[in-house]
């Protein structure tokens, strides 16, 4: 009787009459530009789509971070600050996948630029064509600092506030420039003090009214052609809440902070409405969505709000990352 061979190749050849594969990193070796144009390309040469044949809305990388140049007014010159970098296109049906190394080298390309909400246009233009899309956003989050006096004392240190540039081009190459701000403030409980007052009152009882560190995200698209910077953002929440919290305290600022907000006990709803009259006012916002959060210090759970200016066909106040509000 003949016996098989034994684990037969899959051209046919037995493992004897095979290369025997070289396990080692060659760190001097050289590409070619033969051997490059050698290597395979899965996403233009191979056409096998697998699952529905449909067209992607969104496709591309999330969290490459790189170093990026911003303005700070403070500084004669632009500060870099770590960014976190999430680039998308649109993918048509036919299409098998991108090249997504493309997303993160166009970055490299512009990174001597000093980045704006308005770069964001550029950049968006050049992507959007070098990968033959439809449709393109880039969102680039970043905490940016900022010099913050103290109430009294005079001392002055650097408070971190998260921010985000977001820029979308659509199909009609229209341009959307969006802007998230993350502002932290304190929140005195208007029943609490009203409470409070009337235990001292009432029955000579000290009481202390409850407050607790809150949370305001806002989500604002600018007109096409204004602008509108980190500062002037931070300048709306400071005008509409007032109590933000501190960095450097003594005494005399801790006090003057209790009268702070004393004189500004407010609900999670009034911070809403506060910030709606605040934006409001504002013509080169488009559009915003504000999603506050206090961080209830009486319940285990906190109180929410979620105001938008009610553009027809804009923000829907469906904000529901209030976890991410926790500070």
């Amino acid at each position: 009787m003949k016996t098989a061979e034994k684990n037969p190749q899959p051209n046919g050849t037995a493992n004897s009459d095979a290369r025997e594969m070289i396990r080692q990193y060659d760190p001097s070796f050289v590409i070619s530009e033969e051997y490059h144009k050698s290597l395979p390309d899965m996403q233009n040469a191979d056409t096998t789509i697998q699952g529905a044949r449909v067209g992607i809305q969104q496709v591309g990388i999330s969290n490459f971070r790189l170093p990026l140049k911003y303005e700070a007014p403070y500084r004669e010159d632009p500060i870099p600050l770590e960014t976190s970098v999430t680039g998308t296109v649109s993918l048509e049906a036919q299409r098998k996948g991108i090249n997504m190394s493309r997303i993160m080298r166009s970055f490299y390309d512009y990174a001597d630029h000093v980045f704006t909400p308005e770069l964001l246009e550029e950049i968006l233009y050049f992507y959007k064509k070098s990968m033959n899309t439809f449709s393109a956003q880039i969102k680039l989050s970043f905490s940016f600092p900022m010099p913050q006096e103290s109430l009294r004392s005079q001392l002055s240190g650097y408070q971190y506030y998260d921010v985000a540039y977001e820029g979308i081009v659509d199909r009609d190459d229209r341009f959307r420039k969006i802007l998230y701000f993350d502002f932290v403030y304190s929140s005195a409980c208007p029943c609490s003090a009203e409470l409070a007052e009337h235990a001292r009152e009432v029955r000579n009882v000290y009481a202390i009214p409850h407050s607790q560190r809150s949370k305001a995200r806002l989500r604002v698209e600018v007109q096409p052609r204004a602008r509108l910077t980190i500062q002037d953002l931070h300048a709306h929440c400071l005008s509409a809440l007032e109590t933000e919290t501190q960095v450097m305290v003594k005494r005399e600022d801790e006090q003057a902070f209790a009268e702070m907000n004393g004189a500004r006990v407010k609900f999670v709803e009034d911070a809403a409405r506060l910030l709606h009259e605040q934006l409001d006012r504002d013509a080169r916002i488009r559009d915003f969505e504000a999603a506050c959060a206090h961080l209830e210090s009486l319940h285990s759970h906190d109180a929410i709000s979620v105001i938008a200016k009610g553009v027809p066909g804009g923000f829907q106040a469906d904000f529901s990352d209030f976890k991410g509000l926790i500070c």
